[in-house]
């Protein structure tokens, strides 16, 4: 679908809940650096510099709506829950949600690749648009139309407490108490290929601290790092 159909803009804005009055803003939010570099004379910019504002503005709105709704909650804890919800993988989620990838101008190298499937590229140009809404509508604008993106998944993150990481928590602690990144080791795989069960361990300067298990590397990634997060706290009497 080409980018310049009034009628595909108008679906767009309607599941950001904005119109833009000035709509090659938003053609430069959906514009790859690929499509750019083919077409520089018939395309001035593309969406990097806006995509680098609206990342600020992304963890400006999702701080704010954390800070003032439960004046309990620490700096640490927002910290993580902000950068749970401002990862990539999220943003390309949502910007699936809503079909981004079929309004966006991408290069021919890119257009053959999968581009428009790309969660880099998608999660890009959800901030890109951010950054359009900052800019043309102000805070206000923009701060709506992430939480209207965004809601379901803080209330569900915050309800389950999904956001917790163990495996960001150890490598924080480890570089705090030994200067030094958890190294984890692939112990075995064993199993059918659809039964298949990783063991791994985490060593934090030569030392083994812990041990998990799981159906993948990242889930017994997560169980090691939760476990050595245990015998840290122990170690030191918490």
């Amino acid at each position: 679908m080409p980018v310049s159909s009034s009628e595909n803009l108008e679906k767009l804005e309607k599941d950001l809940g904005y119109s833009f009055r000035d709509r090659a803003l938003l053609a430069e939010a959906l514009t790859h650096r690929s499509y750019h570099h083919e077409n520089p004379a018939k395309v001035l910019s593309y969406n990097e510099r806006l995509e680098f504002m609206g990342d600020s503005v992304l963890g400006l709105v999702i701080v704010e709506y954390l800070f003032t709704r439960d004046k309990e909650m620490s700096e640490s804890e927002m910290s993580k829950i902000k950068s749970y919800l401002v990862r990539g993988s999220l943003l390309s989620e949502i910007a699936a949600d809503i079909s981004l990838g079929q309004y966006l101008r991408l290069g021919k190298g890119e257009e053959e690749t999968g581009g428009r499937n790309k969660k880099s590229i998608l999660a890009d140009a959800m901030e890109a648009i951010f950054g359009a809404l900052y800019l043309e509508g102000g805070y206000e604008a923009a701060r709506s139309s992430i939480l209207r993106l965004f809601g379901d998944r803080i209330g569900a993150v915050l309800s389950s407490g999904q956001y917790h990481s163990f495996k960001t928590e150890l490598q924080e602690e480890s570089q705090m108490r030994f200067g030094t990144l958890p190294e984890y080791r692939l112990v075995s795989e064993e199993g059918e290929e659809h039964l298949r069960t990783f063991t791994v361990e985490v060593f934090i300067g030569g030392k083994r601290f812990g041990r998990g298990t799981g159906k993948n590397k990242k889930e017994a990634q997560t169980a090691a790092a939760k476990e050595a997060m245990a015998q840290l706290k122990k170690d030191a009497g918490g």
